[in-house]
């Protein structure tokens, strides 16, 4: 029996922390690469002050420059998570799906929230990679609480990234 092994990178942009921690259950789960998306410009700590910024950088589809970007070739799995914002990703996370080819990956995404679900993001995010082959996503309110590991391991098998 021929056993293939799947390079994964999870991907994710956290202003809160609460992607982060369920972009580090993933990357726990299947062993890949664990990349933070990074604006070079970072988004202010004031809740008020970044809500403001967010909202007029979605409104005008602004896409942040970011401090670095992944070499994606060497993967075959790209698992991308965002907190929602304004029922969209954050924009950093749009520059980084604009700016990769993700054309042949098996692409997935992942958000946070506080309450406003997944919006419209898996549709937002699926049209800046029309050739990839999309597998079903996942929504958190908050980082998950308890039943994130759960809930991180039976999506992924569902999808075929976990064993």
């Amino acid at each position: 029996m021929e056993v293939f092994i799947i390079k994964i990178l999870v991907a994710y942009y956290s202003h809160s922390g609460n992607t982060r921690q369920i972009a580090e259950i993933i990357q726990k789960a299947v062993g890949g690469t664990l990349f933070e998306i990074e604006p070079k410009a970072a988004y202010p700590v004031a809740y008020n002050t970044v809500v403001e910024q967010a909202k007029k950088e979605i409104k005008a589809r602004m896409r942040p420059a970011l401090k670095l970007l992944p070499d994606v070739s060497e993967y075959d799995a790209v698992i991308i998570g965002t907190p929602n914002w304004w029922s969209t990703a954050a924009p950093p996370v749009m520059t980084f799906l604009e700016g990769r080819d993700l054309s042949s990956k098996q692409v997935t995404f992942f958000c946070t929230h506080g309450g406003g679900g997944q919006g419209h993001i898996f549709k937002d995010m699926s049209a800046a990679c029309p050739d990839s082959k999309m597998l079903k996503g996942i929504e958190f309110y908050g980082d998950g609480g308890r039943s994130a590991q759960a809930m991180v391991s039976d999506w992924l098998r569902q999808i075929n990234l976990l064993n």
